[in-house]
């Protein structure tokens, strides 16, 4: 099975099915899979979309205070 893609959630990339796996990826992935009773392409697949929603349920980092400088500017800034 030489020349199997890697999905893109499992290489880190953006883009989808980019790198194709070496012999030994593959042989460790349908170990994974065997012992999830899956097909290796069904586990493919459930690897990606798990990672898909890993990242999208990360939530966006709250906006930063400003800091001293930035107050002290925006407050001499601002009309008496």
């Amino acid at each position: 099975m030489k020349g199997r893609l890697i999905p893109a959630a499992c290489s880190g990339t953006g883009a989808r099915m980019t790198r194709k796996m070496t012999d030994a990826q593959t042989d460790y992935e349908r170990k994974r899979a065997a012992k999830a009773n899956m097909s290796l392409e069904d586990w493919l697949k459930t690897k990606e979309r798990r990672a898909a929603e890993a990242a999208s349920a990360t939530a966006p980092r709250p906006e930063k205070k400003p800091g001293l400088l930035r107050r002290l500017i925006d407050r001499a800034h601002k009309p008496i």
